[in-house]
C-alpha cells in the first residue's frame, strides 16, 4: 500500500520567491528540480515544461526530459499534480504549465523530506507513443549510490539538509536519491533486504551493502510478489523514484518475478535436563479475534522454534475483547486459546501469570489493554511462586474494593501496587508480590506497559525474572532518511528513564542478596548500543546477551531493510558466570508470511552445581 501520493489535496507551498510573478519561458525539468532538496523555483510559475510521461496515477503523472544534460546533481524527472485523473498516458510527449511546489507527506511539521512537484494548470499533449527514457540503473553497471548518509555540519543550518547546505550526490546517499527524484530508474538483480510488508519491499542491488544502497519497492502502480529477506528479482526491476514518509521509493511500473533466496525459519535446540530455558516472545496483538491459523503459527514458534522453553516473557497479549473498548481488561480467554494451540502442536502444558491493567491506562490501541507477563511449564523443575499465597492465578486483576497494604483490609489493587524486594531471613531475597509491577505509579510508565516481576524456582534455586515492554518509537522520532541529520529520537528519554527505574529495582534485589539470580527480558525497543540499554546493563550490573553474538546474527526486527535488536535477555553476574547459550531464533523478522514481525530469543543456562565464586 502506497501512502505517499497527495490524494485530492493541495500541495504545500513555501513562501513565493521574488520572481514568482514572472513565468520563465520553457524551463526544463532540471531547472525546476535544481541541485538541492528544494526547488530554486519553489512557489513560482513555469510554462511549457517538456517531458515524456513515464507513469500515471489517480491524481497526476510523472514525466521525464527526453534530452537530459550531463549534470548528475539535477533530476530529469518530476511529478505533475493534476488533482483529478490526468488525460495522458505513458509515452505521451507533453508540455506543462503550472506552479512549482514542495509537497511534504505527513504535513508541514513532518521531519520527512518534501517532493518537488508542478501543480499543473495546463497540460498539452504534442505526440503519443514516444519511447520512454531508459531507466537509470542503480548499482553496478549504472550509478552506484553512496553507502553512507552524511551528518556533518556541512549539510546545512540547524542540521536541516533543506536549508541550503552542501548537496553532494556522490558522497551522501540522501542527496543521491534526491538527484534522481521523479526519474525512471531500476535495480538490477535486486535482493530483498527485508520481507515484503504492506505492499513494500526494501531491496538493494546484488553485491551491494550499506544503508545508503537500499531503496523500497512500492506497489502503488504495479503489483509486487510476496518476498522474504534474501529473495531476488532477476533482471531490472524498474519504475519511478518517489519519496514518502521517511524513505525513497521505487514505484514499479511492471510486476517483477520473484526468485527464492532459500531462507527458511530457524529452530533452536532442546534444553538439556540441567538447563533452564528462558525465552522472549512477542504475540503481536493476540486476541480471541485473531484467525486460528495465526494462533497456530505462534504456538509453532514456541514448540518447534523455541523447543518449548521453561519460561517465556510475553508481550502483545490483548484482553478478551481485543480492540473493542468495552471495559474488558482480563485476558484469560485470549491466553487459553494459545495454551490450547501449544498442546495441539505437541507442546507441554503451560500456565501463565500477568497483571491486568486498569482500562486504557497502559497505552497502545484504545480498548486493547495489552498484557506483559509470563508463560511457563512446570514439568521440568520450574515453579512459579505466587505471592500473596492464594492470590488468583493467571491474569491478576484489581479487586472491586482495593484496600491498603498493611491494614489487613481487602487485597490491594495489583495494577497500582509496586513490588518490592525483601530479605528472606536466610541471606536470600523474596518479592512482596509475585507477579508484581515495578513502580507502576512512576511517571515514566504513564500510558505505557509496566514491567512485571515474578519469582520462580528452578530445582530449588530462586530466580527473579522481569518482563518488559518499553515505550515504543513513534512518529515524533525523525526518520533516518529525513531532512534532519543526524536524526533525533524525542522518545528516547522515556526509555532511558524506564531503564533507570528497572535498574533501580534490580539494585534493590541485589541489596537484599548480592548473589541473586536475576533475568531481565523482553521488548526494550532499543538496540544493544543505545543509551537506554547500556544504562540498564551498566547501572544494574547485568550482561546483555544480544551484544555477545556476532554482529550479523544480532537482530530481532527488520524494518525497511534495517535489522535491529529490540528484544533482549540480560543476566545477573551470578547467572552469567554459569555456562549458558543464547540464541536469537530468526523465524519472523525476515519472512513475509509469519505470525509476527519480531524474532523470539532464548537462553539456556546450566543450573547444575554452583557458579564460579557464587553461592548457587
Amino acid at each position: 500500500m502506497f501512502l505517499g501520493l497527495p490524494v485530492l489535496c493541495a500541495p504545500l507551498l513555501y513562501a513565493p520567491a521574488a520572481h514568482a510573478a514572472q513565468a520563465a519561458p520553457e524551463q526544463r525539468i532540471r531547472d525546476v528540480q535544481g541541485a538541492g532538496h528544494v526547488s530554486p523555483l519553489n512557489g513560482g510559475t513555469v510554462s511549457r515544461v517538456p517531458g515524456v510521461v513515464t507513469a500515471v496515477t489517480g491524481n497526476g503523472f510523472w514525466m521525464q526530459d527526453p534530452a537530459p544534460d550531463r549534470d548528475h546533481a539535477t533530476s530529469e524527472g518530476i511529478f505533475v499534480f493534476t488533482r483529478t485523473g490526468p488525460a495522458v498516458a505513458a509515452g505521451d510527449s507533453v508540455r506543462v504549465d503550472g506552479r512549482v511546489s514542495e509537497y511534504r507527506p505527513g504535513g508541514p511539521r513532518s521531519a520527512g523530506l518534501s517532493r518537488t512537484e508542478i501543480d499543473a494548470t495546463r497540460t498539452v499533449t504534442e505526440a503519443r507513443g514516444t519511447a520512454l527514457p531508459a531507466p537509470m540503473v542503480i548499482g553496478s553497471k549504472g550509478r552506484r549510490p553512496p553507502a553512507t548518509i552524511m551528518t556533518g555540519p556541512e549539510i546545512g543550518p540547524a542540521r536541516n539538509i533543506e536549508s541550503g547546505g552542501r548537496f553532494d550526490p556522490e558522497r551522501n546517499a540522501i542527496d543521491f536519491y534526491e538527484s534522481i527524484e521523479g526519474m525512471r530508474a531500476g535495480v538490477r538483480d535486486a535482493v530483498a533486504a527485508g520481507p515484503s510488508r504492506y505492499g513494500e519491499i526494501p531491496v538493494q542491488p546484488a553485491g551491494e551493502a550499506g544503508a545508503g544502497k537500499r531503496i523500497v519497492l512500492d506497489d502503488a502502480l504495479a503489483p509486487l510478489p510476496a518476498m522474504n529477506a534474501g529473495d531476488r528479482l532477476p533482471g531490472v526491476a524498474d519504475g519511478v523514484v518517489d519519496y514518502a514518509y521517511g524513505t525513497f521509493k521505487l514505484l514499479v511500473t511492471t510486476a517483477p518475478q520473484r526468485q527464492d533466496g532459500g531462507g527458511r525459519p530457524e529452530t533452536t535446540r532442546t534444553a538439556r535436563p540441567q538447563e533452564l530455558a528462558v525465552a522472549t516472545a512477542d504475540l503481536g496483538g493476540l486476541s480471541p479475534d485473531v484467525p486460528p491459523e495465526r494462533i497456530a503459527a505462534l504456538a509453532a514458534d514456541l514448540v518447534d522454534g523455541l523447543k518449548s522453553p521453561d519460561l517465556v516473557t510475553i508481550t502483545g497479549l490483548r484482553d478478551n475483547s481485543g480492540a473493542a473498548d468495552d471495559g474488558t481488561v482480563a485476558a484469560d480467554q485470549t491466553v487459553a486459546e494459545l495454551i490450547t494451540a501449544i498442546s495441539t502442536a505437541g507442546g507441554p502444558g503451560y500456565d501463565w501469570r500477568s497483571i491486568a491493567p486498569r482500562d486504557n491506562a497502559d497505552g497502545g490501541e484504545k480498548g486493547s489493554n495489552d498484557h506483559v507477563g509470563f508463560l511457563f511449564r512446570t514439568d521440568r523443575g520450574l515453579g512459579f511462586v505466587d505471592r500473596p499465597e492464594g492470590a488468583p492465578q493467571g491474569s491478576v486483576a484489581a479487586p472491586e474494593s482495593p484496600g491498603t497494604p498493611g491494614t489487613g483490609g481487602t487485597r490491594p489493587d495489583p495494577a497500582v501496587t509496586p513490588v518490592r524486594a525483601l530479605g528472606d531471613g536466610s541471606g536470600g531475597v523474596r518479592l512482596t508480590l509475585s507477579p508484581g509491577r515495578i513502580a507502576p505509579g512512576d511517571a515514566t510508565w504513564s500510558r505505557t506497559r509496566k514491567p512485571v516481576a515474578g519469582e520462580v524456582t528452578w530445582q530449588g534455586k530462586r530466580i527473579i525474572v522481569v518482563a518488559n515492554q518499553w515505550y515504543p518509537r513513534t512518529g515524533d522520532d525523525h526518520p533516518d532518511l529525513g531532512r534532519y541529520q543526524p536524526p533525533t529520537r524525542p522518545t528516547e528519554w522515556r526509555r532511558l528513564e524506564q531503564a533507570r527505574v528497572v535498574a533501580g529495582f534490580v539494585k534493590s534485589v541485589r541489596a537484599a542478596d548480592r548473589d541473586a539470580n536475576i533475568i531481565v527480558a523482553g521488548d526494550l525497543n532499543e538496540p544493544e548500543h543505545s543509551p537506554p540499554v547500556r544504562a540498564l546493563a551498566e547501572e544494574a550490573g547485568l550482561r546483555d546477551l544480544p551484544a555477545t553474538l556476532p554482529e550479523k546474527e544480532r537482530y530481532t526486527t527488520v524494518s525497511g531493510g534495517d535489522a535491529r535488536t529490540t528484544d533482549h535477555i540480560m543476566l545477573s553476574e551470578s547467572l552469567a558466570k554459569r555456562k549458558h547459550e543464547y540464541d536469537i531464533v530468526h523465524r519472523n523478522a525476515e519472512f513475509a508470511s509469519r505470525a509476527g514481525d519480531r524474532d523470539p530469543t532464548v537462553v539456556r543456562i546450566d543450573m547444575s552445581g554452583k557458579p564460579p565464586g557464587g553461592r548457587g
